[in-house]
């Protein structure tokens, strides 16, 4: 798999070559940083640990800041990536650049939060009847039955908190990369808020 850390910087629109307005979410590609690797004959598996956002060595421990090679710094985020298909090497930064040539990725992050939410916001409920004296507007109504077995059955819709959950979005189409200041310009949006941290995934499916 071929995939990099970056932030989320927010949304735009751009005119394609036949002046057709397309709304595109603006990725932020920090280098990654190899921290380190995974071998098969070690571990059991091929993995390359990258790391972004560079921390003061005050701010973390002994033990975490005991992994990171050399005088490459410390990294905030690390990750783990199995079967990079790139080639690399301990204390390189990788950029935007690793995407070059490939037209659609996968992203991953994590969504908005919207609190504790009823059923008509979480699930799309048409809610009940809005006039003539109807006391039933946006409950849930039943849940369970009126004979054996009384219970409400598991997965049942109800109310209850939404959003905050990791999410992928598949096959965004790469409009644009721009290497000097590692931006990537995707079509379509984004799992997360803006300054979000996200994972750009080579596309499974393209």
């Amino acid at each position: 798999m071929l995939a990099l850390m970056a932030d989320k910087i927010g949304m735009t629109q751009v005119f394609d070559e036949n002046g057709i307005l397309i709304p595109v979410t603006v990725i932020h590609v920090e280098p990654n940083l190899v921290v380190g690797e995974r071998k098969q004959k070690k571990h059991g598996y091929d993995a390359v640990i990258l790391g972004v956002e560079k921390v003061k060595e005050n701010k973390v421990s002994k033990p975490y800041a005991g992994q990171f090679p050399g005088d490459a710094g410390i990294r905030k985020h690390i990750l783990e990536i199995r079967d990079f298909e790139k080639e690399y090497r301990i204390g390189e930064e990788l950029s935007v650049a690793v995407f070059e040539g490939i037209r659609y990725l996968d992203v991953r992050g994590i969504s908005k939060g919207k609190g504790y939410q009823g059923v008509m916001k979480r699930h799309g409920f048409s809610g009940g009847q809005k006039t003539h004296g109807s006391k039933f507007h946006r409950a849930g109504g039943s849940t369970g039955q009126a004979a054996w077995p009384s219970k409400v059955f598991k997965g049942t819709k109800m109310a209850g908190r939404m959003g905050g959950v990791k999410r992928t979005i598949q096959n965004l189409r790469v409009l644009r990369v721009d290497k000097d200041k590692n931006i990537i310009l995707l079509q379509g949006s984004v799992p997360g808020r803006n300054k979000s941290k996200v994972l750009l995934m080579k596309s499974k499916k393209k």
